[in-house]
């Protein structure tokens, strides 16, 4: 049953007493948003954090590209400060901070391991250098913000989010009859009106009904055509970090026909369109599976199913009760199935099992005293560039459909040697004393396996702790929750 708290959450600390109700104290944790554990300084909007992207993105290419027109290198050394300006590479490492403060040093760890499957299933990928500066924003302000609403709250916010808009090129998405198609400039620089269909395939596919559900291609160029308009207002001040309107002269007039339904132009149509998407039954079923496979197994049951898409028919997609219901089935399957834990989910864990995280994340003292205009380095540096080592940076997606949930994308022998090496990093996170401490690890074990006996056994015959701690963080009870 210990493994129950790996599975859901990130295990218990060494000294962490074991909640006597384990299916209370984790659906407790996802009835309500908390404030951030976080206590650092910048926990700033994504509209604000806009700020930043739209600085580097109109100082390079209003004034530094004509600046150093004819001098390379003294434009790519400008661009370079112009990104310690904007803590392009800060930003990154503190929302970093912020995200695994919630699980391994707040009361709602459960409530965090949801949101990060929610933030990988509505995934902004790594382009435009959304990633650098709003994604970590835009998983606070418009996903975990929204974890106690219903689904259709979040897939709308989600959607039609700045950073959304951006990552699918929406600002792109022209009604090729819209009044903005008849424009003569279009005509005299070459650029007619298209339709862009990138949005409203992965609405469909990746955030809500999937191809289960029989759309075909006439279905997404209909969606498309509804989503046309839905853009940041541009600038030359401010480039496209405007925020995101309805532009009517780009939307495409006429009646649109999605999934056999009707739908009239204008602003309101794309919100009616996602609520039936949302309602679908494929929708329900989608998600339901995703949630099962993040939790309990790679191939969920149809029994492991059907309770969560029940929970979500009787409370009209509430998500606390649909994270209710997927928590309960995990709980029920505990003992039947272990699931393989993605690189930055078996870090905190380890991180967490370990009574590590007086070091990790590195103090709130450390990251609000960099001044922006200096490269981030040492403490600050190091939690992104060892997320981006293990291949799990969660701002760092390269495809729009985020990280894999199966073992079998995560088992190379290489990724395998990489846990090795971080277990071993992990072991140096402990204050001195617990280095050398001869029991710290039966604590850890005793704590947090039910069959500890056996877990012992094999961890005592390493010669040092920190090869102990090695053994322990990759063996398959660890591995696999």
């Amino acid at each position: 049953m210990k493994n129950f708290f790996r599975k859901v959450a990130f295990g218990l600390k060494p000294d962490e007493k074991e909640p006597s109700d384990p299916l209370v104290w984790a659906q407790k944790q996802v009835e309500t948003i908390p404030e951030f554990n976080w206590k650092g300084k910048h926990i700033y909007s994504e509209k604000e954090m806009r700020k930043y992207w739209i600085t580097q993105r109109v100082e390079e290419e209003t004034t530094l590209r004509k600046k150093f027109k004819n001098n390379p290198e003294g434009l790519r050394r400008a661009q370079r400060q112009l990104e310690h300006d904007t803590g392009k590479k800060f930003w990154p490492a503190n929302e970093i901070c912020i995200r695994h403060s919630e699980g391994i040093r707040s009361d709602h760890p459960v409530l965090a391991k949801l949101w990060y499957f929610w933030g990988n299933h509505f995934t902004i990928s790594d382009t435009q250098t959304l990633g650098s500066y709003s994604t970590g924003a835009y998983q606070r302000d418009f996903i975990r913000a929204n974890m106690d609403k219903n689904f259709e709250t979040l897939v709308t916010e989600a959607t039609l989010a700045w950073p959304m808009i951006m990552h699918l090129d929406n600002k792109e998405n022209v009604g090729p009859k819209s009044e903005s198609a008849r424009k003569e400039w279009r005509r005299r620089e070459k650029r007619p009106a298209t339709l862009n269909e990138n949005h409203a395939r992965e609405l469909m596919e990746l955030h809500t009904i999937s191809p289960k559900a029989g759309y075909s291609q006439e279905d997404v160029i209909e969606l498309a055509k509804i989503m046309t308009g839905w853009r940041p207002k541009w600038s030359k001040t401010k480039n496209n970090g405007g925020d995101v309107r309805f532009d009517r002269e780009r939307h495409e007039p006429g009646r649109k026909l999605v999934l056999g339904k009707e739908y009239k132009s204008g602003r309101k149509a794309l919100k009616l369109a996602i609520k039936d998407l949302v309602n679908h039954p494929s929708c329900r079923e989608f998600i339901a599976t995703k949630l099962c496979r993040y939790l309990i197994t790679d191939n969920p049951t149809t029994e492991m199913i059907a309770p969560v898409v029940k929970a979500w028919e009787q409370s009209d997609g509430f998500l606390p009760e649909v994270h209710k219901a997927a928590i309960k089935v995990a709980f029920e399957y505990n003992d039947k199935y272990r699931k393989f834990q993605n690189p930055e989910n078996w870090w905190l864990t380890t991180i967490n099992m370990s009574g590590s995280t007086y070091s990790y994340p590195t103090k709130e003292k450390i990251i609000d005293g960099h001044p922006l205009g200096m490269k981030p380095f040492g403490l600050i540096n190091w939690q992104r560039w060892f997320l981006e080592d293990l291949g799990c940076h969660p701002y760092k997606q390269k495809q729009p459909n985020g990280y894999s949930d199966l073992e079998k994308d995560w088992m190379s022998t290489e990724m395998i040697i990489r846990r090795i090496m971080y277990a071993k990093t992990a072991f140096h996170k402990y204050n001195v004393d617990d280095q050398i401490s001869d029991n710290i690890h039966e604590k850890i074990i005793t704590n947090n396996f039910d069959n500890s006996d056996e877990i012992l056994n094999i961890v005592s015959r390493a010669k040092t702790n920190e090869e102990k701690h090695i053994i322990l963080f990759n063996l398959p009870e660890v591995l696999k929750a």
